[in-house]
């Protein structure tokens, strides 16, 4: 647990960095290609995006990536179960207090955990997945959760959340303009010569391989971040079961998530995106979560036939908005 928060804090400084050093290049670029003199001023708005946005993905990306999901916080009242659920594990996981309760309404069973540490955490869970799990399988739903605050998974995801999303963005906005914008035309007739032409080519290369770079860091933490998560919430639980369970449940339910994006996909415990989540393609945020149940089921020295769901029903899940 330990090595793994001392990775996920160097992970997160690594990331500001690369940022730091894209966003004024891609500024650069992006400036030159439009206009050669619009360079420096190009420059000029990287270096302000990033010392604005910085800030803002480290404190307050956790509200932002909760607004994007479509959440609304929850209180105790609204649901004693599940609150019961999230007090248990908090005291397994030895956190210091319980994260912030939010529910997406939306009926594919999925959920997630953001925020910067354990003192400002969030845990969200869609309606549909208090509709199919019993309370077993919620407890290993949120032990996995809560294994992502334990372990700063939280943080370092927020920012990729946040920042890669940005990445694309200004990418997809700089592409577009050049398709319809027609600066590429007149890049033709510049009288820059070569060396405007050698600028154009190394603003489109940044705008098309900076956010694929950004997305295959994030693909591959994603993936081994999962793994761990799963084996932390079995040593809360000492139920490799109810996790396995809650994940044959979320693996056979077809529906996407409506609010998720590729920004956010790879914060849900489950690819949200997918229409199946039975296979999984090599650009996917998840390792295989048939995979991931075969495992569970090895830690509990079981077979796939102890997939079958006990004798208690769905937990009740919270009271809807008036």
């Amino acid at each position: 647990m330990w090595d793994q928060i001392r990775a996920n804090r160097r992970n997160s400084i690594m990331l500001i960095f690369a940022v730091a050093v894209v966003l004024p290049l891609m500024g650069l670029a992006i400036g030159y290609a439009v206009d050669p003199r619009g360079a420096m001023p190009g420059l000029g708005v990287g270096v302000v995006l990033l010392v604005v946005l910085l800030p803002v993905a480290t404190m307050g990306g956790n509200s932002l990536l909760l607004l994007s999901a479509g959440t609304r916080e929850i209180h105790k009242e609204d649901s004693q179960a599940l609150f019961n659920v999230v007090e248990e594990m908090t005291i397994a996981a030895g956190l210091p207090q319980a994260p912030a309760v939010y529910v997406i309404e939306e009926d594919a069973p999925n959920a997630f955990a953001t925020g910067r540490d354990p003192r400002h955490a969030t845990i969200a869970v869609t309606r549909g997945l208090m509709r199919v799990l019993n309370r077993e399988e919620l407890q290993g739903v949120v032990a996995h959760e809560m294994s992502h605050v334990r372990n700063y998974d939280i943080r370092f995801a927020t920012l990729v959340g946040i920042l890669v999303g940005l990445i694309a963005l200004i990418a997809d906005f700089f592409l577009r303009l050049g398709l319809f914008g027609g600066f590429g035309r007149r890049r033709g007739g510049d009288s820059g010569g070569g060396g405007g032409v050698i600028m154009f080519g190394v603003a489109v290369l940044l705008a098309i391989a900076a956010p694929l770079a950004a997305s295959m860091v994030q693909l591959a933490i994603s993936r081994r971040r999962e793994y761990l998560a799963d084996a932390s919430g079995v040593e809360l639980t000492r139920n490799p079961l109810g996790l396995a369970r809650a994940l044959d449940k979320i693996a056979a339910d077809p529906q996407p998530l409506l609010h998720a994006n590729r920004a956010t996909a790879h914060l849900f415990i489950a690819n949200p995106l997918r229409k199946t989540r039975e296979k999984t393609g090599a650009f996917d945020t998840h390792p295989p979560i048939r995979q991931r149940i075969t495992l569970l089921l090895e830690m509990a020295h079981v077979g796939p036939e102890a997939l079958a769901a006990g004798p208690e029903g769905p937990v009740p899940g919270p009271v809807a908005p008036a």
